[in-house]
C-alpha cells in the first residue's frame, strides 16, 4: 500500500488549496521566517545573534513603582520566557502565548482559567493519559464532569452538549493520542460555539509547522513543547495560545495570565531558551519526521506480524480525507497492531536498537512505546483505554532503511 499524496502539495507550493483559510500542503509563507526571527531578535547591547538568556529571578527598579521595561520578577516576566513566546504565538497565529513548565501545567493553566465547579467538560476519546487522568483524577475531586465522545461523531458531541446544559469545555487532540484519528476542527468548534462553549485544541502531534487550530475556529491551542517544538528531547515545558476569544466577559488571554501569574508553574529561562532554539528548525525537522513516517508505514502494512496500521496518510486510514484537507503533512506518528496481541506488542518493543523504548516522542531520535501500560496506563479499565496489542512509534530524522531494518529484526524476534 502507498502513502496517498494526490490531495497534498509540496512544502514549497505557494499555489496549494485553501481550507477554512488554512493553506494545505505547505508550510504557510513566511513560517519559516518567523520560526527563526519572531521574538528573537539580536541583543541591541553587543549585537549578539541570539538573544542572551536572562538567568535571573528578580530584576532591579528605578523606583518603588517604576519598573525597568516592565520587569519586576521572573514568575510575572522575563525576557527570554516572554521571547519565546512571541515566536510561538506567531507561528500559531495566535494573540498570545503562555509558556509553562509542562505541558500538563499548561493544560491546567487553562483548564482553571475557564472552568468552575459544577461545569462539565467534553472531551474527544483517545486522550493522552496524562490529560484522561488530570480531568478524571483532578478536576472531578473539584466537581468538573467529564464526558467523553467518539471523536468521529460530532453528533455524539451535539447530544452531549444538547444534554448538558452546564458543559463550557470542548476538549480534542488531533491527531489522537494514540490511533492518530484526525479530528475535523472547524466542524467540532461550530458546534460547540453553536452551544456555547470554547473549543481547546492540543496540537502537540502536528505542530503549528502541519497545522494551526485558531485558524480553523479553536479558541485556544496547547502544546507539550518537550515534544516536537522542543525537538530534542533536552528540555520539559509547555504553552497555551489563544486568539481574540472572550470568556464570562473577560479576555481568554487575560484569564490565562492570571493564572500563570498566580499559580506560577512558569517555564525558566534555561527551558525557554531551549525551546526557542529548537522551534527555529521546526519546519525543516518535521519534514524528515514526515517523510521518514510515511516510509515506514508504507512497509509496515506489508508485515506480515502487522494487523493494522494507523497513519493518517494511509488512503485506507479512517480520517485520512480530513487529514489531506486540515494538515499540510500526515506527521512523524505511527501507530500499529500486533497479529501476535499484547504480548508480540511487548516482546517488539523491547527488541529494537535504533527506536528507544520511551513514553515521549517528537525528538529527532526515534522511539517506541507500548501505550497501554506507559502513556496511558491512567486510563486502564475504562472505555478511553488503547487496545494492549499496539506499538507507537515516534520516527525520528535518521536514514529510514536502518529504521525499517531494526524494526524488521524487532518484529522477528516477536
Amino acid at each position: 500500500m502507498s502513502i496517498d499524496t494526490t490531495e497534498q502539495t509540496s512544502w514549497t507550493d505557494t499555489a496549494a488549496p485553501v481550507r477554512n483559510g488554512v493553506r494545505q500542503g505547505a508550510l504557510r509563507p513566511g513560517f519559516a521566517t518567523d520560526a527563526v526571527h519572531a521574538g528573537q531578535a539580536p541583543d541591541p547591547l553587543t549585537g549578539a545573534v541570539i538573544p542572551p538568556i536572562y538567568q535571573t529571578s528578580t530584576f532591579t527598579q528605578d523606583g518603588v513603582e517604576t519598573l525597568k521595561s516592565g520587569y519586576e520578577y521572573s514568575r510575572g516576566g522575563n525576557p527570554t520566557r516572554n521571547g519565546f513566546e512571541t515566536q510561538l504565538a506567531a507561528l500559531e497565529g495566535g494573540a498570545a502565548c503562555f509558556a509553562f513548565a509542562s505541558g500538563i501545567a499548561a493544560e491546567d493553566a487553562l483548564l482553571r482559567a475557564v472552568l468552575r465547579p459544577g461545569y462539565t467538560v467534553v472531551a474527544a476519546a483517545e486522550s493522552y493519559g496524562g490529560t484522561h487522568r488530570l480531568l478524571t483524577q483532578i478536576y472531578a475531586r473539584w466537581g468538573v464532569r467529564t464526558v467523553f465522545v467518539h471523536p468521529e461523531r460530532p453528533e455524539e458531541l451535539e447530544q452531549a452538549l444538547d444534554y448538558d446544559r452546564s458543559a463550557k469545555l470542548v476538549w480534542l487532540e488531533t491527531p489522537t493520542n494514540p490511533l492518530l484519528t484526525v479530528v475535523d476542527i472547524a466542524q467540532w468548534a461550530q458546534i460547540a460555539h453553536a452551544h456555547g462553549a470554547l473549543v481547546a485544541v492540543d496540537n502537540t502531534f502536528a505542530s503549528p509547522a502541519l497545522q494551526t487550530p485558531l485558524a480553523l475556529g479553536a479558541d485556544a491551542v496547547v502544546h507539550s513543547t518537550t515534544k516536537y517544538i522542543g525537538g530534542h528531547s533536552d528540555v520539559l515545558g509547555g504553552a497555551v495560545v489563544v486568539g481574540d476569544a472572550e470568556w464570562e466577559g473577560q479576555p481568554l488571554s487575560a484569564l490565562i495570565g492570571f493564572q500563570q501569574f498566580a499559580a506560577g508553574a512558569v517555564a525558566g529561562p534555561q527551558d525557554s531558551f531551549l525551546a526557542a532554539r529548537g522551534l527555529k528548525t521546526l519546519g525543516v525537522r518535521i519534514r524528515q519526521h514526515c517523510a521518514n513516517a510515511a516510509e515506514i508505514a508504507d512497509w509496515l502494512t506489508e508485515h506480515p506480524q502487522v494487523d493494522e496500521v494507523f497513519y493518517p496518510g494511509l488512503p485506507d486510514h479512517r480520517t485520512h480525507q480530513i487529514a489531506a484537507e486540515q494538515m499540510s503533512g500526515f506527521g512523524g506518528l505511527v501507530t500499529f497492531r500486533l497479529r501476535g496481541g499484547e504480548a508480540a506488542a511487548r516482546r517488539t518493543a523491547e527488541s529494537t536498537e535504533l527506536f528507544g523504548l520511551s513514553v515521549s516522542l517528537g525528538g529527532v531520535e526515534s522511539l517506541i512505546s507500548h501505550p497501554a501500560t506507559m502513556t496511558h496506563g491512567s486510563t486502564k479499565g475504562t472505555p478511553e483505554a488503547p487496545p494492549a496489542d499496539v506499538l507507537r512509534l515516534s520516527v525520528g530524522i535518521e536514514d529510514v532503511e536502518q529504521l525499517v531494518e531494526d524494526l524488521d529484526r524487532a518484529l522477528a524476534a516477536s
